[in-house]
């Protein structure tokens, strides 16, 4: 419920992939700090600038879009720092961001449709106590939770720190989506596995069960991925940084939600099935 709260209340500060602005890349003889560019280009009334290092000596700006002379006088600020050598200068227009945040949004759709119909082909075999579509569902539920919270972390910290919402953590995103539902599937076959082997327990006993045996598994494949995550966070630059931290973020989420949400999904699904039966 805080996640949507903060989602609906901050909204996401969306980047110029999706809003349209002007990106700039050029190269140095000898790369300044990040601080230095932001302090030459100040005066030029730019608004917000993301720098993104690139290489050993580049450097790609992201910012709103600008005529002509402007970009001349980026590269003559610039040129004060250090050699500098444009390699890219274009302009993406609103009508291209607005066409893009669309199929991103169709993009995850699909994929979520496509991972349902994955489960259910995977567990059609399973009749008793739930059918293959259930688990599809509830997986689903699970995915969602998984996605949610990393974008509402961003919804903060684009409140907080003027974080954007771009194309990178859109991937990472996505990459959730294709981590997490391993550990979800890990889950469930343990669950499907131990229907078939045990008799005379209640599904309850028998998904806890499942859980115990599976945990130290899926924690450790979950902190192994987190270490490398993490040191990709702190060495990667900033093409990588929030990459890095989404992916972080949504593989505690999704380890914790395997864990923890959706196979108590299952059961209460089942008993409130039985008390209506």
């Amino acid at each position: 419920m805080a996640a949507i709260s903060a989602l609906f209340v901050f909204g996401l500060r969306f980047g110029i992939d999706f809003t349209g602005g002007s990106i700039l890349e050029v190269e140095f003889e000898q790369r300044p700090e990040n601080a230095a560019i932001q302090e030459k280009l100040k005066n030029l009334n730019l608004g917000e600038i993301t720098i993104q290092p690139t290489g050993e000596k580049g450097v790609i700006l992201r910012l709103k879009n600008i005529e002509e002379p402007i970009h001349q006088e980026i590269l003559k600020n610039l040129g004060v720092l250090s050699g500098v050598k444009e390699l890219r200068f274009e302009n993406i227009g609103p009508v291209i961001g607005k066409e893009l945040r669309q199929k991103t949004i169709i993009l995850i759709i699909i994929s979520l449709a496509a991972l349902f119909i994955y489960i259910a082909i995977s567990f059609r075999k399973v009749t008793f106590p739930f059918s293959s579509w259930q688990f599809g569902i509830v997986s689903i539920i699970g995915l969602f939770f998984d996605v949610l919270i990393p974008i509402s972390v961003f919804a903060l910290l684009g409140k907080l720190y003027n974080i954007q919402f771009n194309i990178p953590i859109i991937t990472a995103l996505l990459t959730i989506l294709g981590y997490t539902i391993n550990d979800k599937v890990i889950v469930f076959d343990r669950v499907r596995e131990n229907i078939s082997r045990i008799r005379g327990i209640d599904f309850n006993t028998l998904v806890n069960q499942s859980l115990n045996e599976i945990l130290f598994r899926s924690l450790s494949t979950g902190t192994c991925s987190l270490l490398v995550l993490f040191f990709i966070f702190l060495l990667g630059g900033e093409t990588l940084k929030y990459f890095a931290l989404t992916l972080m973020i949504g593989i505690t989420v999704g380890t914790y939600s395997s864990l923890f949400l959706a196979s108590p999904l299952l059961v209460s699904w089942l008993q409130r099935r039985q008390k209506r039966g």
